[in-house]
């Protein structure tokens, strides 16, 4: 959005690890927002020209558009329905957006109500991490009706690059579990492959190198391989919200009739790790559980 595109009046709610940098590309264009979050401001929000509400119903008085950035499915049903929820302070023609990572199928429910009182409701789910979302270069998963998305869309371009309409409302919520599925089976595979060259005697930043060359390449080899080899597991991205995303596709699969063999052997993995005490690890240290395994460590002299 250029500096001569209007300025809108903006909510946004939840400003965490995600929702804060994506809050902060919206007020640097120059949009008034106004804002509520149940944590701690960040200094960046605090000390920028946001305006800071009460609760969500006073969000959703003052601004146009609001969007939300919460963990899961019962914390956006609070945040929009609550008794001081964004729901309460709505009227007609006002756009709800849910840029939480949730169940598709509540996220329907969702938006019918939403719709009910005459507002356009979007999905719009979102991958890429606290580095896609500090550099606004997430890939942003929307859905619902094409107007209300081409609409919200320069606001999107403003937090991400990779933007798409899937379909109607659920489905952004569908693909972005599916990203779940493929970010969470690439994890466990560059955990083995690490582990197996560390274990085998070569250095894994060496073969980490190597495979960056070629058809292994990925993102997560890129990222997640180098956390993995110098044991940087602060979040990021929380595994035990790993573990929410693949409990919401496991639940679906078994609904479809659908069988995701992969994806429960990582969800068992992310499972070992909480009960090591690292649900609030970043989810790369999903090799802690192949590590455990194992008996030994990347890092370590074989």
């Amino acid at each position: 959005m250029t500096s001569t595109s209007p300025k809108l009046k903006i909510g946004f709610v939840g400003l965490g690890i995600m929702g804060a940098p994506m809050a902060g590309h919206l007020i640097k264009a120059g949009h008034q927002l106004f804002v509520y979050t149940l944590g701690k401001l960040s200094k960046e929000i605090a000390e920028s020209s946001a305006t800071q509400c009460l609760n969500g119903r006073g969000v959703a008085e003052r601004a146009d558009i609001i969007f939300t950035m919460v963990p899961d499915t019962p914390d956006v049903e609070t945040a929009l329905f609550s008794e001081d929820g964004i729901a309460s302070g709505l009227t007609k023609g006002k756009t709800v957006v849910d840029m939480s990572s949730i169940s598709p199928i509540a996220t329907k429910t969702f938006a019918e109500r939403i719709k009910a009182l005459g507002c356009d409701y979007l999905d719009a789910p979102v991958s890429g991490g606290e580095v896609g979302a500090k550099n606004g270069t997430l890939s942003i998963m929307a859905g619902g009706d094409d107007a209300v998305f081409e609409r919200i869309k320069p606001l999107f371009e403003l937090m991400g690059k990779n933007i798409t309409l899937v379909g109607g409302n659920g489905d952004g919520q569908t693909a972005k579990v599916a990203n779940q599925i493929i970010v969470a089976l690439n994890i466990e595979a560059v955990g083995e492959a690490l582990l197996f060259a560390a274990r085998a005697g070569a250095d894994p930043a060496r073969v980490r190198q190597a495979l960056m060359g070629g058809f292994a390449s990925s993102k997560i080899l890129e990222v997640h391989g180098e956390r993995m080899i110098k044991r940087t597991f602060d979040p990021g991205f929380r595994i035990e919200l790993h573990q929410k995303d693949l409990n919401l596709a496991l639940a679906s699969a078994r609904a479809l009739g659908v069988s995701l063999p992969n994806t429960a052997t990582a969800q068992e993995l992310f499972n070992a790790c909480a009960a090591h005490g690292g649900k609030a690890w970043d989810h790369s240290a999903l090799v802690r559980a192949l590590e455990k395994l194992a008996n030994f460590e990347i890092g370590q002299k074989a």
